[in-house]
């Protein structure tokens, strides 16, 4: 998998969204290789994009099409100042990947994060994540040696909300309370309306 990960803010969240429908009626249908996204507004105005692809020749290949070109030379003029662009093909799949039928995405971006004692506790986070029924599954983007984005789909708000107050196992929530510290630093960014595909 290939994953573009855009950023920016904007002042024009429903001009934005009007790019996207148009997107997803007219380029679309031809996006070889495209495998879906998630893209959404926190109330400050930010704005993120993960796009997923099945690789990173198929997503060039999109980008170089003259409807995708003419179709972005506009969407970008609905950002409030510079688009960032991420790319990674080190993603993985939490709980079966992302879900286009969740209501409310949380997206959290970490540095300084030891890999091999993230992957130590993907066990614990399993279990945790097996007592909270309104997560329907997520992803794990590195972009770079101690960097990764993770993306975590809920039902919706209030579910997810209620979740995290919700009492665990003593092991159980231990293991997490040790995953939180490796996570240190964490920027969080509430997705409460997603464009899901």
């Amino acid at each position: 998998m290939f994953v573009q990960l855009i950023e920016g803010t904007t002042a024009d969240a429903a001009g934005l969204r009007r790019q996207l429908d148009r997107w997803r009626q007219d380029i679309w249908p031809d996006a070889q290789g495209f495998l879906g996204a998630t893209l959404g507004f926190t109330d400050a105005g930010q704005v993120i994009d993960i796009a997923r692809f099945e690789s990173e020749e198929a997503a060039r290949a999109n980008s170089e099409r003259a409807q995708q070109s003419d179709w972005w030379a506009e969407t970008e003029k609905y950002f409030d100042g510079d688009v960032t662009f991420t790319e990674s093909t080190d993603v993985e799949e939490l709980r079966g990947g992302g879900s286009n039928d969740a209501r409310f995405v949380q997206v959290m971006k970490s540095s300084g994060v030891d890999r091999d004692r993230i992957h130590a506790f993907d066990e614990a986070l399993e279990q945790y994540l097996d007592l909270r029924p309104e997560v329907l599954g997520g992803l794990r983007i590195w972009t770079g040696d101690d960097r990764c984005v993770e993306v975590i789909y809920f039902t919706d708000e209030d579910e997810a909300r209620q979740g995290e107050s919700r009492e665990m196992p003593p092991d159980v929530q231990a293991a997490f309370e040790e995953y939180q510290d490796l996570m240190a630093g964490v920027e969080f960014l509430d997705l409460k309306d997603p464009w899901l595909l």
